[in-house]
């Protein structure tokens, strides 16, 4: 089986994390229970909530009011809960069912489904492993896998149990890639460009790539000791969260760590790193991290959009670039930046996306 499963941990009601787990001296000065953090922040900032019904409505003053909101949003936190997105929320629920029943199902099982990171293989089932800049373990076990567009989908690795996962998570996907359009479209026009420019840049509806990841964070008997994601940017173009309302996520901003507040019915939008040197710069790809508790198992589904590792140059668009305004990156395929950011720092296979 190779790594212990983190819920293997937390099921014997240990005490105590093993020593792999535990976070830096450093980085444990911020670390807190999630749910503290979360209680703590009830009259702190808050990430924006842009509502995309607007811009749907197909009024022209609504339209610019939903374009101005997320291009603030993407501007000052990188961030945002989406809300009115037009994705079927009896479908979400039936998304969400579907995950948690797989991950309520025993280890044994979801073994059937463990990937090989060694040997290439980093679709499937499996454990959050070392970040190389610390060394340590993510307290995170999770299911991997490409789920748009289609061509590009290995249905043979989804989970043949519980028996609707892959009727609701394909629907899930094709739902969604409007959504991604339509944020695309959003981010375009706030930045004076045409509405289809940033989706061609990064790939359109053929090459995109959408990857989710069902994060699954179990109880923590330390978490002021331990993670479940260490602060990261994403590479991706745009990232979209689901969880099942129980808070970790947390935003640096101004130096401070901001707890993500649960908006129900939601998305939580990431920038990524793909449109932030787009943009040059003017959306701001943030960094981000996962807190763990003691209390509540916390699961979130992440959809990664990401654009062709090669065949497109990532680059300022020249639209951005002025006198006052200098390019803030160098070109590079996505490939080439996955290469830089993380192949750099691990020596060896891409991990999933965090």
């Amino acid at each position: 089986m190779g790594q212990l499963r983190v819920e293997s941990l937390s099921a014997i009601s240990i005490t105590s994390i093993p020593p792999e787990y535990i976070r830096p001296e450093e980085e444990r000065a911020t670390l807190v229970d999630a749910l503290e953090a979360a209680r703590k922040s009830i009259h702190g900032p808050d990430i924006p909530t842009v509502d995309l019904a607007g811009f749907l409505s197909g009024d022209e003053d609504q339209r610019r009011r939903s374009i101005e909101a997320v291009k603030k949003a993407a501007t000052e936190w990188g961030v945002m809960h989406v809300v009115n997105h037009g994705v079927c929320l009896e479908l979400i629920k039936r998304l969400q069912a579907a995950g948690e029943k797989f991950f309520s199902l025993p280890v044994e099982e979801k073994e059937r489904y463990a990937n090989d990171q060694s040997s290439g293989n980093i679709q499937g089932y499996g454990s959050k492993l070392a970040n190389s800049a610390s060394g340590k373990l993510g307290w995170q076990d999770y299911f991997f896998h490409v789920v748009f567009p289609e061509d590009k989908v290995n249905f043979a690795i989804w989970p043949k149990e519980p028996a609707d996962y892959v009727e609701e998570t394909r629907e899930y996907a094709r739902q969604l890639r409007k959504v991604v359009s339509s944020m695309l479209a959003m981010l375009s026009l706030g930045l004076g460009l045409e509405e289809g420019r940033l989706e061609k840049e990064v790939g359109g509806l053929s090459d995109l790539l959408l990857q989710m990841k069902i994060n699954y964070y179990p109880r923590c008997p330390q978490p002021e000791m331990a993670v479940g994601v260490a602060a990261h940017t994403d590479v991706s173009a745009l990232t979209f969260i689901l969880h099942n309302m129980v808070p970790g996520l947390q935003i640096l901003r101004d130096g401070e760590w901001v707890t993500a507040k649960c908006v129900p019915n939601s998305f939580i939008m990431h920038v990524g790193d793909a449109i932030e040197i787009l943009s040059n710069g003017a959306y701001k790809s943030v960094l981000h991290r996962g807190l763990v508790n003691t209390e509540k198992v916390r699961i979130s589904w992440a959809v990664f959009c990401e654009p062709p590792k090669d065949g497109i140059v990532l680059r300022p668009l020249p639209e951005l670039i002025g006198e006052n305004s200098p390019p803030k990156f160098t070109p590079r395929t996505f490939g080439q930046h996955l290469e830089q950011k993380i192949f750099r720092k691990t020596g060896g296979q891409l991990p999933p996306p965090t």
